[in-house]
């Protein structure tokens, strides 16, 4: 499962390395980009696309919704799992987030073992 990376845009630093604990604790490999910006770079300058992106809506410089459309556009990233992890949960919110191209919604405060889950699926590995 080493070869399984996750890219994490967060921009809360105590979120960060909870998420990228509980995500390398399980063997996967981790990228964190702590705004917009860095997720950009961290988008535009890599060489492959991650297994999966997990991804905040509210960040500084590019929101979470301007980052899905990014993702998107990148040629060899339309099908990466893209999961929303935010605390914004209106339906209007949701909505916006999964017709921009996300593949799952989690809203925080977020149960580690729902959210590693919810990863497995969309990487399609067995519990």
């Amino acid at each position: 499962m080493s070869d399984t990376s996750i890219l994490i845009i967060e921009d809360d630093e105590h979120i960060g390395q909870i998420l990228t604990f509980i995500l390398q604790r399980q063997g996967y490999q981790t990228t964190l980009a702590a705004d917009g910006l860095a997720a950009r770079k961290a988008i535009d300058s890599a060489t492959a696309p991650p297994s999966l992106v997990l991804l905040d809506v509210m960040l500084p410089y590019i929101d979470g919704f301007e980052l899905v459309h990014i993702i998107r556009q990148r040629e060899g990233w339309q099908d990466v799992p893209v999961v929303m992890l935010t605390a914004k949960h209106t339906e209007k919110d949701i909505v916006r987030a999964l017709d921009q191209g996300a593949n799952d919604y989690v809203v925080k405060p977020f149960q580690p073992n729902e959210l590693l889950a919810r990863v497995r699926r969309h990487l399609r590995e067995p519990a």
